[in-house]
């Protein structure tokens, strides 16, 4: 058999498994260290435990939020008609009653050159016979309808309601505009910001004035804004109508859906600081704001089940 074996492994092979027989030790635990580790491992467990029942999680209403800058004139225009002239730029300084734009229309245009000519005809008539009577009556008319025509091409002069800035112009010399249309705004001197958030209708009960508002601006993420809300809507209003509300310049840029309520804090400042610089609100400005609505305990919201069970009331 040895014979055999010798064969079949080498010599060296063997001589190695027959010299490496050894008895294994006992496993050797050190107790210290499973001690402290027992108690460690029970302390969290202890501490999750009582985390749970006394800790809270708030619940939230978010929605989308526009800021809304009041005191500031939007002018329009009545009639159609074509820009003759710009007078100022965004930015601009100016007083009450300065000019801002000025229209021409082809028909307020037409009539006072025709006036004009006809006027000039009885002049002539007027200075060749001084005597002639009817020419001076016709003149004396002619003067006032020139006067009534220059006075209403005149009016289609906007001019500023208010002292203050020029925050937006949206026209240019020679375009046409229509009845209606918004041409520029003036930012007042005295003006109050206000933040309009959009929030779900199903939590109208639980909000209320004096709540905190938390808001983050589109454009500086994870930067937020603790304001105070200042009213809530009575209705809970459809999409169609907060469009209405918007205005058309900014309800497109929203994506509304479901019954949404209307909540509104006052901003404290018209400026806000990111970063270490200080920058304006303007009117439009899209954000995200949230309303603390109610809390509930860590352990009823990981078991519902027990909201019944441990007598449970939202907060």
């Amino acid at each position: 058999m040895e014979a055999v074996r010798s064969k079949i492994f080498r010599e060296e092979a063997l001589r190695h498994h027959e010299g490496a027989q050894q008895e294994g030790d006992v496993l050797r635990i050190s107790p210290s260290w499973t001690r402290w580790t027992y108690w460690t491992l029970l302390g969290l467990l202890l501490s999750a435990l009582v985390y749970s029942l006394l800790g809270t999680l708030p619940e939230y209403a978010t929605g989308p939020a526009i800021v809304k800058v009041e005191g500031q004139s939007h002018l329009t225009v009545d009639q159609p008609g074509v820009v003759s002239s710009v007078e100022v730029r965004p930015g601009q300084r100016v007083e009450q009653g300065q000019a801002l734009v000025t229209f021409r229309s082809q028909e307020e245009t037409a009539s006072l050159e025709r006036t004009q000519h006809e006027f000039d005809l009885q002049l002539i008539r007027v200075l060749r016979d001084p005597s002639d009577e009817s020419a001076r009556q016709t003149l004396t008319s002619l003067r006032a309808e020139r006067e009534l025509a220059a006075s209403r091409q005149q009016a289609r002069t906007l001019r500023a309601p208010q002292s203050g800035v020029i925050s937006d112009l949206r026209i240019r010399p020679g375009q046409y505009v229509t009845p209606g249309e918004s041409v520029v705004s003036v930012m007042g001197d005295n003006v109050t910001v206000s933040m309009v958030a959009l929030l779900p209708g199903g939590y109208r009960p639980t909000l209320a004035p004096g709540r905190p508002l938390r808001v983050e601006l589109n454009g500086f993420p994870h930067e937020y804004h603790a304001f105070t809300i200042e009213s809530v809507g009575d209705q809970i209003v459809g999409p169609g109508e907060v469009r209405r509300f918007l205005g058309p310049e900014i309800a497109d840029a929203l994506e509304l859906n479901g019954p949404m309520v209307l909540v509104r804090a006052r901003l404290p400042s018209s400026t806000f600081k990111s970063k270490g610089r200080t920058f304006n609100y303007f009117d439009g400005m899209l954000a995200r704001a949230d309303a603390r609505v109610r809390e509930e305990r860590i352990l009823v919201a990981l078991v519902p089940g027990l909201k019944g069970a441990m007598g449970h009331e939202d907060r």
